[in-house]
């Protein structure tokens, strides 16, 4: 029916190789996994709860973890301090590893960003991801993709730049068919299940990735866009961090489904026509595969022919070949300069192109704004 999530294994996986197939996460290709019992509590993440108990982390009460309950600030910022100091052990033990080698890592642990008073708001997705970024020491590169994103005149959320950052890190977690009515959305408050996830991701998270992580977004660059082309960036930005949901087209349950959210097709299907944009009008096919096959071969788009805006379909599938719901299986929004935007393992994130595994099973693009 539509494009659909790799099972959670593969959702998982860490960050490998080069930086660009760090980048990517996963790709629209199978049936979710189905929850388990556990999905249905705060107990989802048991093995990360247990790690991050016995890192010193966080502290269960009563002897119950909570994971369902909301993390307070003062125990966001209790994490935040005992991973800043975990980190700068963890990098002293590796620079005294590797003597003489001339290379030193990006540093990481830096001093801990308090994120409210115990007495105001709870402590959100973002402004947790916001803390985690900090520590890693990525903190610059979050603030230069904020201020490329503003530059181009896209108007992204104030957390656009650390969402980017966290979710290339895999720093969260997408649930999956369901139990999706847990994922959150980006200003939700986070539970303690998900702090937990996302501290034990942080905790094991390489040197080298954290160091291409930065080299990587250092480099973000966006194009000067025409103004139909931030008329449509602008909606696909603005969705920066919004649930997976397989199946999903909308901001809310209004399709039906157990949590607002999109999947890979229904996040372009979000884009140009759920929100009623000219261009909207040119795509009849909800799934990737029919979206890829609407248009004639002369008119398919190869990378070096991409401009901002397009439809980017991927999967086995040649030039050439025909669409099928086999052979394309994923599907994203370009941004330019060799950036996409897709809804897959991390929810709606921003990924590199070319030099990656989303860019060797790119198949061809599709113009849709004129």
């Amino acid at each position: 029916m539509t494009c659909r999530l790799l099972p959670r294994a593969c959702a998982r996986s860490p960050l490998r190789n080069a930086l660009a197939i760090a980048l990517l996460g996963v790709a629209c290709a199978t049936l979710p996994a189905q929850a388990s019992g556990a999905s249905a509590s705060g107990g989802w993440d048991a093995a990360q709860q247990r790690q991050v108990l016995a890192a010193g982390l966080m502290e269960a009460s009563g002897g119950s973890f909570d994971g369902a309950g909301q993390l307070s600030a003062p125990q966001a910022n209790a994490a935040m301090a005992a991973l800043a100091t975990r980190l700068e052990a963890q990098m002293s033990q590796q620079v005294s590893a590797q003597p003489g080698s001339g290379e030193e890592p990006v540093a990481a642990g830096v001093p801990a960003v308090p994120v409210a008073h115990a007495t105001q708001s709870p402590v959100t997705v973002v402004g947790f991801d916001r803390m985690l970024v900090e520590e890693l020491g990525l903190g610059d590169v979050a603030a230069h993709v904020q201020a490329t994103a503003a530059a181009a005149g896209l108007h992204p959320p104030a957390y656009f730049g650390s969402e980017v950052v966290a979710r290339l890190l895999e720093l969260r977690y997408e649930h999956p068919v369901g139990a999706q009515r847990l994922d959150l959305f980006p200003n939700d408050p986070i539970t303690r299940a998900d702090a937990a996830w996302s501290l034990a991701t942080a905790m094991n998270t390489s040197t080298w990735a954290i160091s291409s992580a930065h080299e990587a977004l250092s480099a973000f660059e966006l194009p000067q866009l025409r103004s139909a082309q931030r008329q449509a960036l602008q909606i696909a930005v603005s969705r920066i961090g919004y649930p997976y949901v397989w199946g999903g087209t909308t901001d809310s349950t209004a399709d039906g489904l157990e949590h607002g959210g999109f999947d890979c097709s229904g996040f372009a299907w979000r884009v140009f026509k759920v929100s009623g944009l000219p261009w909207g009008q040119a795509i009849h096919g909800r799934t990737a595969a029919e979206q890829a096959g609407e248009i004639p071969v002369s008119q398919r788009l190869a990378i070096v022919q991409l401009a901002p805006g397009d439809l980017l379909f991927f999967g086995s599938a040649h030039f050439n070949s025909k669409a099928t719901e086999r052979n394309i299986v994923h599907e994203g929004i370009y941004l330019g300069d060799n950036w996409v935007i897709h809804s897959s393992g991390q929810g709606v994130y921003v990924t590199a192109l070319t030099g990656s595994w989303l860019g060797s099973s790119f198949a061809w693009g599709r113009r849709v704004i004129h």
